[in-house]
């Protein structure tokens, strides 16, 4: 297939960058170069363009009710917040006290402290007994790579008709096409994710090139489901 894209040169990554809603927010600014200081580690934080185009589903769906499944610094979790519909929540698990250390600073910088929960500990062990108020309209899992798919599977059930369910990270920085590269138990565990989400019928999704890959999906009306809501009808009638 014939590609169809422009190389991102530095300047223009840039210029990208700087042509986005809110792009001098001196808040995330400042997140940002505390968390290049941190290192080599500072590479787990989502991009900026990454930051607007959360920002930018989140608010265009209208989104109350979000989880997000590793935290990191805050960049993603205030990217949220920050847009969730009045009285919204955004519950973040996290096992790294630390770095959402610094995450809980800047929630208060940005005045969204109180729109978040944070679930302090080993997602492996949270996540499958967490049970959510109200049905899920923002999921964003950028944690242990092995174990997206059982984020996925643990929380697509509780993710409404039309929620989103994203995941960071998804290209590996081209590791999923490598020859030798893509046979590490991690990049396998993404590229077969990658491959499963193309083709799972509860999901509408896309595989953006954005920074190191971001699948944003769609969960899609349960097949059958308006037949079942009829037939709870009439029995009820």
């Amino acid at each position: 297939m014939l590609a169809k894209q422009v190389t991102l040169t530095d300047a223009l990554y840039n210029y990208v960058i700087a042509q986005r809603s809110n792009a001098n927010d001196p808040i995330l600014a400042a997140l940002q170069m505390e968390t290049q200081n941190l290192g080599e580690v500072s590479r787990m934080a989502i991009s900026p363009d990454q930051a607007g185009l959360i920002s930018l589903l989140v608010a265009l769906i209208g989104a109350k009710w979000a989880v997000e499944v590793g935290t990191f610094t805050g960049t993603s979790s205030i990217s949220i917040a920050r847009h969730l519909a009045p009285g919204g929540k955004l519950v973040c698990f996290d096992q790294d006290f630390r770095y959402t250390s610094i995450a809980r600073r800047y929630w208060i910088r940005a005045g969204v402290q109180d729109r978040i929960d944070l679930r302090l500990g080993d997602a492996h062990r949270l996540v499958p007994h967490f049970r959510p108020q109200n049905p899920l309209d923002f999921v964003f899992i950028d944690a242990d790579k092995e174990a997206y798919d059982t984020y996925f599977e643990l929380l697509v059930p509780h993710v409404r008709t039309g929620g989103l369910i994203l995941f960071d990270n998804m290209l590996r920085g081209g590791e999923v096409v490598d020859p030798i590269a893509k046979n590490t138990p991690v990049n396998r565990a993404i590229d077969q994710l990658n491959r499963k989400l193309a083709v799972d019928i509860r999901v509408q999704s896309v595989l953006l090139p954005i920074a190191d890959g971001l699948y944003v999906c769609r969960k899609l009306p349960t097949p059958g489901g308006e037949v079942r809501r009829m037939t709870d009808s009439r029995r009820l009638a």
